[in-house]
């Protein structure tokens, strides 16, 4: 998460129409905390009863955990782009990301 926090000006453009949430199944209580400590300018949602993670079967199939995956909202509120299964590590993922947030605030989203 800190890649996103420390590129944020530049992928999200600061914030300014765009917003970014971090959904995780941990306790809101640790999320705040964490967040808070950690300075990150994005939201976060708690979603402990995994539902979001039901609602866009995104768990692993053999482990009790959700995969890392990104969904770009445009301005239309419409699901612009999806990147499955995002590589926090890898620099092209944030590329990809980039592109794919600039084409959203410009109204040029994809299917949804």
């Amino acid at each position: 998460m800190e890649a996103y926090r420390d590129q944020y000006a530049t992928i999200f453009n600061n914030g300014k129409g765009v917003a970014v949430i971090g959904i995780s199944t941990d306790d809101d209580t640790v999320q705040f905390n964490w967040a808070r400590d950690s300075r990150f300018p994005v939201y976060f949602a708690s979603d402990p009863d995994a539902k979001v993670v039901k609602l866009y079967d995104v768990k692993y199939p053999l482990f009790n955990a959700a995969r890392r995956v990104l969904f770009v909202v445009g301005p239309d509120g419409r699901i612009a782009h999806v990147m499955d299964e995002f590589k926090e590590l890898v620099g092209d993922s944030y590329t990809e990301l980039g592109s794919a947030v600039a084409t959203a605030m410009k109204g040029n989203a994809g299917k949804p």
